[in-house]
């Protein structure tokens, strides 16, 4: 079954003030929008990309939440769209959306241990990555819990204050650094350009 903009917008704010902040929805909400705007201006660049969808994928990719916990909110956001009998094109971002280079290692954090959850081990290593995949990936390191944009190293410094630094941090950093250079490229331009407010967030 497919999920519309609209279908994903409605889920977030049906789980408003049902856990102790709201505030993984307004960065879900703010993800998708800034996908969007991204996807847009690829689209604009003559690549191929499903605008809609993208924002979709940002609205629900951190789904699992709706618990109240972090921990373990991938697998719960998987779960929760697989029930709910969406498609794998849908469900699979709550999955991916926060493991880099196809590597369950390249992550914020903290280090898991692969062995916790084979299924997702695997799956992340398998998994072929699609655009509009790899823009969420992007727009989850850009957009801090709340409606702001962040640039990158503002966001990655956000994180690692409030969770600390790990002995995978700098290699999250590094490809996090190549997936922007890698949107900057297809677009021409730095993708910055397309937030004029992101100065304000320095």
């Amino acid at each position: 079954m497919k999920l519309t903009v609209e279908q994903a917008l409605q889920m977030l704010e049906n789980f408003r003030g049902t856990t102790q902040s709201d505030r993984w929805i307004d960065h879900c909400i703010c993800v998708g929008d800034t996908a969007g705007k991204i996807a847009q201006a690829l689209n604009e660049k003559g690549h191929n990309v499903n605008i809609n969808k993208t924002i979709t994928l940002g609205y629900v990719h951190d789904i699992g939440k709706y618990t109240g916990k972090s921990h373990g909110h991938v697998m719960k956001g998987y779960e929760y769209l697989k029930e709910q009998e969406y498609d794998d094109e849908y469900c699979n971002i709550c999955l991916t959306h926060s493991y880099l280079n196809n590597d369950i290692i390249c992550t914020a954090g903290g280090v898991p241990d692969p062995n916790e959850n084979p299924f997702l081990t695997e799956f992340i290593k398998n998994h072929e990555y699609t655009m509009e995949e790899k823009i969420i990936n992007l727009c989850d390191l850009m957009c801090p819990q709340g409606e702001k944009v962040f640039t990158i190293d503002k966001r990655l410094i956000d994180i690692m204050i409030r969770r600390g630094a790990y002995s995978n941090t700098q290699y999250h950093i590094k490809e996090t650094y190549k997936l922007k250079e890698y949107f900057d490229s297809l677009l021409g331009y730095n993708l910055y350009d397309l937030f004029p407010k992101i100065k304000e967030n320095l």
